[in-house]
């Protein structure tokens, strides 16, 4: 899309919308940023979309500045039914998300990963084994840089490994990976998507565009993932921690191999106990990676390297501390149910689970025999607190908190010397908090603050 001179709205100036607006005023847009927050809780932003001389929509969304476009960037955030969006694409207006802008800017090789869990994870461990491989490397998307702001830096020689999720793919038509991976596909978002099978149709857009010169990654073990498959058109490598593959990455005799095809030799890449994350996710995790790494031409020593070097990111069952005999861990990132048993089924028993926040539609009564099984208690907080516990009534004691801080502390004078303090709250953070970095910050913040107490006394 030639941008020069174009009059393009960006809906939306979170930190995708700023990158976006910011990418089309160096290119010779007239941009238009339009956000329903007032001008006071964008105090940050305003100035630099000022400074850059960009119109600026505060309170609301007004009609005629939708009508008065070339073309409307639409930020992951901003649902697609809203009346102005729909009212845009009645006028033929062409609308796209902030990833498809970059898609048709990037330079180099695109490796994107989504899934409904495990996604920064992966994404971030595939970056650093590129890195080690020595090859440049950018690594962003829904994860830490925007897309788009990692065009300037991009190289037609080099990687860049995205992490991708439902509500950015949704807004793409032309966006092709070289090599793409779905971790798996659960229940999220449906209070956004309606139903299971838009989330999944939304989820499969990663490979819609590939041909046969490109690689989809899958997991073998994943129902939605299998059916994937069948509508793909690229070469389908797959991923599994319970059998051999005809071509991929498996777990045999407790270490990962790799078959590139059926009618070779697995080639062993590393043990199973090199891996130093907690939880048999995480396995899958790097068995996606050592795929998606395989299929680059990443060595099998440098994968093993790099692998072994690497530390869990953070919000993803990251350990806090250990006050008076008590671990606490930091899963902040567990935004929906199942990322939530993920994180249970890492720690044997003994655990004080905090649940809550902004409900996407879940169900939570699929929690139950993980909450009797390992759980001692639960700490509800934030908007989704009384469907919570109305939903696991019975299976564990609940202790209905509302704040975080008050779940710390409860949680903290509950819990026992050998056993654990889990934030895994299987919600969203809005109700409560900007988003689950800042909800897993207040975590630790309060922790640590509850470590130095215990000190002085």
């Amino acid at each position: 899309m030639e941008l020069h001179g174009k009059k393009i709205l960006v809906v939306g100036a979170g930190r995708s919308g700023m990158a976006a607006a910011l990418f089309l005023r160096q290119h010779g847009a007239q941009v238009t940023v339009s956000d329903t927050r007032d001008t006071d809780k964008l105090t940050r932003e305003l100035p630099i979309l000022l400074d850059a001389g960009i119109a600026v929509e505060t309170g609301g969304h007004g009609l005629l500045t939708f009508q008065q476009q070339d073309a409307i960037v639409v930020s992951p955030g901003i649902a697609l039914h809203t009346p102005e969006l729909q009212q845009a694409r009645a006028l033929g207006i062409p609308m796209l998300g902030e990833l498809e802008l970059a898609a048709q800017h990037l330079q180099g090789s695109t490796l994107a990963i989504t899934g409904s869990n495990g996604k920064t994870t992966t994404t971030t461990l595939c970056g650093e084994i590129l890195r080690a491989s020595g090859a440049p490397v950018l690594v962003g998307g829904n994860i830490g840089v925007p897309a788009i702001a990692l065009v300037e830096h991009s190289q037609p020689t080099g990687w860049n490994v995205l992490e991708v999720s439902s509500f950015q793919l949704e807004t793409t038509h032309s966006f092709r990976p070289r090599i793409a991976v779905i971790l798996n596909i659960t229940p999220d978002h449906l209070d956004r998507h309606g139903s299971m099978g838009n989330y999944i149709a939304a989820k499969e857009r990663i490979f819609a565009h590939q041909t046969a010169d490109d690689a989809l990654v899958l997991n073998a073990d994943d129902e939605h993932t299998q059916h994937a498959a069948i509508r793909a058109q690229s070469r389908v490598f797959w991923f599994s921690a319970r059998r051999p593959v005809r071509q991929g990455a498996f777990v045999y005799q407790d270490a990962i191999v790799f078959r590139a095809n059926e009618h070779s030799s697995a080639q062993p890449i590393l043990p199973i106990s090199e891996i130093p994350l907690k939880g048999t996710h995480n396995v899958e995790n790097v068995l996606a990676s050592v795929c998606a790494a395989m299929l680059v031409g990443v060595a099998p020593e440098t994968i093993r390297a790099a692998v072994a070097g690497f530390r869990a990111v953070e919000h993803r069952l990251e350990f806090t501390a250990r006050v008076q005999g008590v671990d606490f861990y930091n899963d902040s990132k567990a935004t929906n149910v199942d990322a939530t048993i993920k994180a249970i089924e890492s720690f044997p028993d003994g655990l004080h689970l905090i649940l809550g926040g902004k409900d996407k539609d879940s169900d939570y009564t699929v929690l139950r025999p993980l909450l009797t099984e390992r759980v001692r208690a639960v700490y509800t907080i934030g908007a989704a607190a009384e469907k919570i516990a109305a939903q696991i009534a019975g299976a564990v004691a609940i202790h209905a908190c509302g704040s975080l801080e008050r779940a710390v502390t409860e949680a903290a004078a509950q819990a026992k010397p050998g056993e654990t303090v889990l934030l895994a709250p299987a919600c969203a953070s809005f109700d409560q908090f900007e988003n689950y970095e800042h909800r897993g910050r207040v975590f630790k913040e309060c922790v640590l603050a509850l470590a130095a107490q215990k000190q002085e006394a």
